[in-house]
């Protein structure tokens, strides 16, 4: 064998003896230690930890798969388009609460404490959870079908401004739903009408400051649209008197179509809202004042 071979057959063997040792000593632990936090992050779904999986289980039906919603920081809404494997799940449970009318499926949604709340709602998990829920009402389910809660968490898995998995789900089966008391849906759209949801803004306003109040109030009203098919939300528009009644019966629309506007773009179907002006009808303090004025400034939303 010539000195030439032998030189090549050397590198040859050096190649091949370093690169056993590399992936023995140095490779292997490293995608190890990446295996066990990838584990680590998807198998979290106790809705303790700082990711859920996207999981429906229930006595009679479980489907998994390794992702869920996502959203934006400081945001309600679920980031398009959704993974195929999830809706292969919803396609599921659609089929299986077809054949099972009294169960529900409970949403929960979560958000950090220091994500600023963008929504209409008492906190952006329970957004987050009611768009989820919209968006399997879009896939066929009906809306009494589910229930919506929210937390919100000192912790929670963020990539590039990503909330991952912030949405967690429980099948109600049918016995605990039985043993449940019934809502009284006429004791609540009652409630809500004796003491009406009533925004004071102009119609040149781009964001509305809610109470903690009125954004249970909204939650109230999204409650019971979604177990009254047949309800919707009445937006009516108010102005002082100053100035010609046909341009306060325009400004009143305007300020009333605002609201119906602020509601849809919060999770309430548009055509489930009806929007109209009384102008400077229904004061409700006197206009010689300005502090009079103010209150009239107003749009009452409740339920027809």
């Amino acid at each position: 064998m010539s000195k030439r071979t032998l030189y090549f057959l050397g590198i040859l063997a050096t190649i091949v003896i370093g690169t056993y040792l590399y992936y023995k000593y140095c490779c292997k632990d490293c995608c190890k230690e990446q295996t066990e936090k990838t584990v680590q992050i998807l198998t979290d779904n106790t809705g303790m930890g700082d990711y859920n999986i996207f999981n429906l289980s229930g006595n009679d039906f479980n489907y998994t798969c390794h992702d869920n919603f996502r959203f934006l920081s400081n945001n309600f809404k679920n980031i398009q388009p959704i993974n195929d494997s999830i809706n292969v799940g919803i396609e599921q449970l659609k089929s299986y609460f077809d054949k099972n009318a009294t169960e529900k499926l409970v949403i929960t949604g979560y958000a950090l404490n220091t994500e600023k709340n963008t929504s209409a709602y008492p906190n952006l998990g329970i957004a987050r959870a009611n768009d989820v829920k919209n968006y399997f009402v879009s896939k066929g389910f009906t809306a009494n079908r589910f229930e919506t809660l929210g937390e919100l968490r000192d912790v929670w898995k963020v990539e590039n401004d990503t909330v991952l998995g912030a949405v967690d789900f429980r099948i109600k089966q049918g016995e605990e739903v039985a043993t449940e008391k019934p809502e009284d849906w006429n004791a609540l759209k009652a409630k809500i009408n004796a003491n009406p949801l009533i925004l004071y803004f102009n119609t040149n306003q781009s964001e509305i400051n809610l109470t903690p109040k009125e954004r249970q109030k909204i939650a109230d009203l999204s409650t019971y649209l979604d177990n009254v098919p047949e309800a919707k939300i009445s937006c009516v528009g108010h102005t002082d008197g100053t100035g010609n009644r046909d341009t306060n019966i325009q400004l009143g629309q305007g300020r009333a179509d605002f609201a119906k506007e602020y509601l849809s773009k919060n999770g309430i179907i548009s055509d489930r809202i009806e929007s109209s002006s009384k102008g400077p009808d229904e004061p409700i303090a006197a206009n010689n004042t300005a502090e009079g004025k103010a209150k009239n400034r107003r749009t009452v939303v409740n339920l027809k």
